[in-house]
């Protein structure tokens, strides 16, 4: 009789893990009927960490996305009048994105709903394992402490 590969099961558990997480936060989302996609929440929330408004480039690569992926986002988000194009101003050529008032507004929004689907997912566990869980999930984002092996 075999036994399961531990490491194979860990991967397994965290891809449905994550796509459960997925699926709550976008019915959070669905619910405060937004209308943004979870793409368009990621760029967003990307976009409101810029000091000053970034070019499109500067998007596609935080976002780690191709140019013409944000150029689509962009476009829905104007449309929606969550983002605007503006021009460098000291360049003609560059064309930089900002969020708009409804844009915050939405933030606010999409925070909370992130808030509220985390909630949901943590639910079950005590704060001492939510802890555990937060130191666990630090070291395998951020790798092991430097000096340690």
């Amino acid at each position: 009789m075999t036994t399961p590969d531990s490491d194979g099961l860990l991967a397994e558990q965290l891809l449905r893990l994550t796509r459960r997480v997925h699926r709550i936060q976008k019915r959070h989302l669905e619910q405060r009927e937004l209308g943004i996609t979870p793409a368009q929440s990621r760029l967003l929330r990307t976009l409101a960490h810029w000091e000053s408004p970034p070019r499109m480039a500067d998007l596609a690569e935080r976002l780690e996305v191709v140019p013409r992926a944000v150029t689509t986002l962009v476009d829905g988000l104007e449309a929606s009048g969550k983002v605007r194009r503006v021009p460098d101003p000291t360049n003609r050529r560059v064309i930089r994105i900002e969020l708009t008032d409804d844009g915050r507004g939405a933030l606010r929004e999409l925070r909370a709903a992130r808030r509220s689907a985390a909630e949901e997912i943590l639910a079950p566990l005590t704060g001492g394992q939510r802890e555990s869980l937060g130191g666990l999930l630090d070291t395998l984002i951020d790798g092991p402490p430097t000096g340690t092996c």
